[in-house]
């Protein structure tokens, strides 16, 4: 994958293991097991892998790849945002916007001279906008996985979900490669359907002008099977494993800073406008 617009500079990949201030312990994030949302997530989570197949997967990519659903600013798309509570989310429960500013805000405090990395914290869930024009959650949010090939045991609720799932009657969909090459790379994957791909696709299509590491972050934060679960190297090339430490990164700010205690987006958006103005400015092909 190119960079997309005028490239900026990047660094080194991260190292450093950064603790993040929270009150909630990390061991009880992403508790798939119990909790109060647990119904509402598995529910989300059947539907899911369910429907998300290869047919349904290229005919989203047709459908969306080309940004014609409508023109607004970054801006106007977080405002939108108030209005999508994850359904897939065991840890949360207030609208996608807060956990936008979340997650900048624990970035801009760990990596303070790297505000293209703060921007990417702002901006990365703005695909669930999908949401409001008539897509169901299940085709929005939650864990992405690759449709087309043998399912990996990291994947959330696999052993539970799938059954219906036309692809896992498919011979060649039941294989470790399925339908791709080894090491063919992650951009040549398809990807289940969801936010993560769909903004990727509005960062091309409108040329920001970030660094690939911003590209990848945005395309696979929400690949746990991969960044987390250690999955599908089998299918990965040498700039996916460049690339995965920035992912790796990333996911500690995703999903350590969400809290209840909620930021206040007033006092904030001057800073985040500016950087909106540097790397994304005016009206977007969404």
């Amino acid at each position: 994958m190119k960079v997309v617009g005028p490239a900026c500079q990047s660094s080194d990949p991260p190292q450093a293991d950064n603790h993040l201030e929270n009150p909630k312990s990390k061991e009880n994030f992403r508790n798939f097991k119990e909790g109060a949302l647990i119904d509402r997530v598995y529910h989300t989570y059947l539907l899911m892998h369910t429907n998300q197949t290869v047919e349904f997967v290229q005919k989203k990519n047709e459908q969306y790849g080309g940004c014609n659903l409508r023109q607004m600013t970054i801006m106007e798309g977080l405002e939108l945002l108030d209005n999508v509570v994850d359904e897939s989310d065991p840890d949360v429960d207030f609208p996608n916007s807060y956990h936008a500013y979340q997650t900048a805000e624990g970035i801009r405090e760990k990596h303070p001279e790297k505000d293209w990395f703060h921007l990417v914290g702002l901006l990365h869930d703005l695909g669930k906008i999908l949401a409001l024009s008539g897509e169901p959650q299940w085709a929005v949010v939650g864990d992405t996985f690759p449709v087309g090939c043998k399912l990996q045991d990291s994947i959330v609720f696999k052993d539970s979900t799938f059954h219906d799932n036309p692809d896992t009657r498919n011979p060649l969909y039941t294989t470790k490669y399925g339908m791709y090459q080894p090491h063919c790379g992650l951009e040549n994957v398809l990807m289940s359907w969801g936010h993560d791909e769909y903004m990727y696709q509005v960062m091309k299509k409108n040329k920001f002008a970030l660094p690939e590491e911003a590209f990848y972050m945005v395309r696979f934060h929400s690949f746990y099977p991969w960044h987390t679960g250690g999955d599908y190297m089998h299918l990965c090339n040498a700039k996916d494993l460049q690339m995965l430490p920035w992912v790796q990164e990333f996911n500690k700010f995703d999903l350590y800073t969400k809290c209840e205690e909620l930021p206040d987006p007033q006092q904030l958006k001057p800073y985040y406008e500016g950087l909106i103005a540097k790397y994304c400015p005016g009206q977007l092909s969404w």
